[in-house]
């Protein structure tokens, strides 16, 4: 019965996908790395563990990238082996993440967002962004910081594990949100809706080798290491 159900529910995620406007089938296909699809394995790292250091230690790195987006990836595969989300991408079945299972949803989760968040951070980020995505950041917010403010209350004000975003709606506009566990924007049980183009993670496993309870430091912290380029890149390729 309920692999019926799971079938049910992945050809109505197939047709969905198939009516869906091209803005949307746009952020769906927003790059490479995050057209996701089984068999899961972790992303290539572009930089050695301790190249984010003092910011994020080499010992956090190690464990947070080969140990629990490992296990993600691991058990994501697991959870959709033999099912006919193997021929899904996971932009695709965040969808209906709603009618799926859990483990789906936890894991598809934790690898997309992981995925995205070793994209956006490198030993060349800080600063401020620029050209285009300066300009929205301006428009929509008022300033960058007014952004980093929103930005940062909303990783430091998430009640538990969870992340922290800057994402563009379908219309184009940029919004700052946060999700509980490993949920992200894309899924269809998100607050607000819209493709994420930078995360940061407030798991305690991304900082408490180093911080401890210190997460406004961890946060602080965090913009010595965006990589406001490849925030930049995302940004044009989805409103371009």
């Amino acid at each position: 019965m309920r692999s019926i159900i799971l079938i049910a529910v992945i050809t109505a995620i197939s047709s969905f996908v198939k009516t869906q406007n091209m803005t949307t089938m746009k952020n769906n296909n927003l790059s490479n790395e995050q057209k996701l699809i089984y068999p899961f394995t972790l992303p290539e790292q572009r930089y050695s563990y301790e190249a984010l250091e003092p910011n994020i230690d080499k010992m956090t790195m190690d464990i947070h990238f080969n140990k629990h987006h490992g296990a993600y990836v691991t058990n994501l595969n697991a959870a959709i082996k033999g099912s006919p989300a193997e021929q899904l991408s996971l932009n695709d079945i965040f969808e209906n993440i709603s009618k799926l299972p859990v483990a789906v949803r936890n894991n598809g989760g934790g690898h997309y967002n992981h995925s995205l968040f070793w994209k956006v951070i490198s030993p060349e980020g800080g600063g401020v962004p620029e050209g285009k995505l300066h300009e929205a950041i301006v428009k929509d917010f008022g300033s960058f910081e007014k952004f980093r403010e929103e930005f940062e209350n909303a990783a430091k004000t998430r009640f538990g594990s969870g992340w922290a975003w800057l994402a563009i709606d379908k219309t184009g506009k940029l919004f700052v949100t946060s999700t509980p566990n490993q949920d992200n924007p894309l899924m269809d049980v998100a607050d607000k809706r819209g493709t994420p183009i930078l995360g940061l993670d407030v798991w305690e496993h991304a900082y408490y080798l180093k911080y401890q309870n210190r997460r406004p430091d961890y946060i602080t912290a965090f913009w010595n290491i965006v990589d406001w380029k490849e925030v930049g890149r995302r940004y044009t390729e989805l409103v371009d």
